[in-house]
């Protein structure tokens, strides 16, 4: 089942393939003129067009291991360095590597450009996840300059890890290292074929309008996991395939018993990795697919160079 897709946005849809730093002085110490009558010196405060950021997590908030914090900046940024430099992101207290990268983004008016950050590795389960950025007052590569700066406290829930292969036609999960799932699936036919690669559960509804070529249904328990349109949901009418064979248009179908079932258990931030179903890797900007991008690439900051 596909949908029609708006923009990069997350309206009607189908299956298919949200201080500035202090003076430097240099010279003598406070209340002495130095050598020579020299007047202390003040490095200079970027300038230019103010750039906003705005954050997708909330405060407070759980997600799946597999969520990467995402960040929207209102204006295209030049350079990175001191945005990753005004990072600091700490897992139970304890500071974490992870980088930044960036790519373009219609998802907020007026924010074209939009960072994901992430470690080399999911999350780690039941973590407290804390990220101060420290941007206000900083550049974004020449005549822009950040104009807030933002904290973030949320937290990770249990280790929700799925795996769709293709050729056995099974979706199976694990929480926290423990098999809860093993269903039965149908996934994309040979002309519109599910992608590989590991999604990332983005909202789920339990009424999903999908509009496509030959169908507008209202299908339940959907679960979405690409942008354009892929999700995990409830296929009744395909009842004779499941398990059997793929016939859908990207989408991943399950049993109407078995889609509530993993509605009702999914979380936001889910990873899901999909194997041998006959389609491309799913693209880094279709939705969270942060995870199909390796670690020294994404250390290079995509679109804004990390350096």
């Amino acid at each position: 089942m596909a949908a029609l897709l708006v923009g990069l946005g997350l309206g009607l849809t189908a299956c298919g393939g949200s201080s500035a730093p202090k003076a430097s002085w240099s010279g003598a110490p406070s209340g002495q003129q130095p050598a020579g009558g020299a007047s202390p010196s003040v490095s200079p405060a970027p300038s230019g067009k103010p750039v906003h950021v705005r954050l997708y997590e909330k405060d407070g908030a759980t997600y799946g291991v597999g969520m990467p914090i995402i960040a929207y900046l209102s204006a295209s940024i030049t350079s990175a360095k001191d945005f990753d430099a005004a990072t600091q992101v700490t897992v139970n207290g304890a500071p974490v590597e992870g980088a930044w990268y960036f790519q373009k983004s219609t998802i907020y008016a007026g924010y074209p450009i939009e960072a994901h950050y992430r470690p080399a590795e999911f999350w780690p389960a039941h973590a407290e996840v804390a990220m101060n950025l420290d941007t206000k007052g900083k550049s974004g590569g020449t005549g822009l300059v950040y104009d807030n700066s933002l904290t973030l406290d949320m937290k990770t829930g249990p280790a929700n890890v799925g795996k769709v292969d293709g050729k056995t036609l099974r979706m199976v999960v694990t929480s926290d290292g423990k098999q809860v799932f093993d269903f039965p699936v149908s996934l994309g036919k040979a002309s519109t074929p599910t992608f590989n690669g590991t999604k990332v559960v983005m909202e789920k509804k339990a009424v999903e309008h999908m509009v496509g070529d030959g169908y507008d249904e209202q299908v339940p328990w959907s679960v979405r996991v690409t942008n354009s349109g892929e999700y995990v949901h409830s296929a009744s009418w395909n009842g004779g395939n499941i398990g059997q064979r793929s016939t859908s248009h990207g989408c991943t179908n399950l049993t109407e018993a078995n889609a509530k079932a993993y509605f009702n258990f999914a979380q936001v931030g889910d990873p899901i990795t999909y194997t041998d179903t006959g389609g491309p890797t799913m693209p880094t900007w279709d939705g969270y697919g942060d995870w199909n991008v390796p670690w020294n690439t994404w250390q290079a900051g995509g679109a804004v160079p990390a350096n």
